[in-house]
């Protein structure tokens, strides 16, 4: 337990860089910005919103499976484990969130720029807070339509951050489970991308850098706890000895 909780606890304080000096520096989030930088952002972003974050759990699941290559019954208990610390993840998200009830930075805008009460809003349900922000930002030629749309259908309490919640979960995930059979490469992918997903988020003017934070040491009790039953239900999770051959032979044929 303690080796795992060491391993992931570095990949959340990696994922935890960004949006600290972030916070320190105060820095304040204000619309405007385009461009390809911010539009592929965007696209890490949708790898996450609904419906797309389901195709990417079953493309992750999959590649776990594959990459770990347990038995069927083991298989099948490490498929309940992840999709449970996903799921445990969202739900944990959704309960601060009710109780919370942190504003998004663009909706603290929009109360700023077109005078509308934040509280007010947040009143509404989630349609007709949809509708609003559609028909305030309508004529607004310094917000792209596509991140337009984002707003309108992203209409939600801020703290902490659900993206961040599921992006740094799947990375932490990919950290303590599949490190220990040196899949780097696709340890070192997970964690870009949910570095990107948890930029996006801010740059978007969807949260705050405390809510990237928060979300993000949430993911890594939840992982922790998930990749120690997945070695008490599903097995060892360093190298099999069957596969230390396979490995050497590998790494035998690059050198040559």
């Amino acid at each position: 337990m303690l080796e795992i909780a060491k391993r992931t606890a570095f990949g959340a304080l990696l994922l935890s860089v960004m949006p600290l000096l972030m916070w320190l520096a105060d820095w304040q989030w204000q619309p405007g910005a385009s461009g390809l930088g911010l539009r592929l952002l965007f696209w890490m972003t949708e790898t996450v919103t609904r419906p797309w974050g389901i195709v990417t759990s079953a493309i992750l699941c999959a590649w776990f499976l594959w990459c770990l290559r347990f038995r069927l019954k083991p298989a099948l208990f490490l498929l309940v484990i992840m999709i449970a610390a996903i799921l445990a993840g969202q739900y944990t998200k959704s309960f601060i969130k009710a109780h919370v009830q942190e504003p998004r930075p663009y909706v603290l805008w929009l109360e700023k720029t077109h005078g509308i009460p934040g509280d007010e809003f947040y009143q509404l349900d989630r349609q007709a807070r949809g509708q609003m922000v559609e028909r305030l930002v309508a004529d607004d030629n310094l917000i792209p339509q596509w991140l337009k749309r984002h707003w309108a259908f992203e209409t939600g309490f801020a703290f902490p951050s659900g993206h961040t919640m599921f992006a740094a979960s799947w990375a932490l995930l990919g950290v303590g489970l599949l490190w220990p059979r040196r899949h780097r490469k696709t340890v070192v992918i997970l964690m870009i991308w949910a570095a990107a997903v948890m930029g996006s988020r801010v740059l978007l003017g969807m949260h705050w850098p405390r809510d990237l934070l928060v979300a993000t040491w949430i993911s890594w009790l939840l992982v922790t706890l998930a990749c120690w039953l997945a070695q008490r239900l599903c097995g060892p999770l360093t190298i099999p000895l069957d596969e230390h051959q396979e490995i050497a032979q590998r790494e035998q044929d690059k050198e040559s």
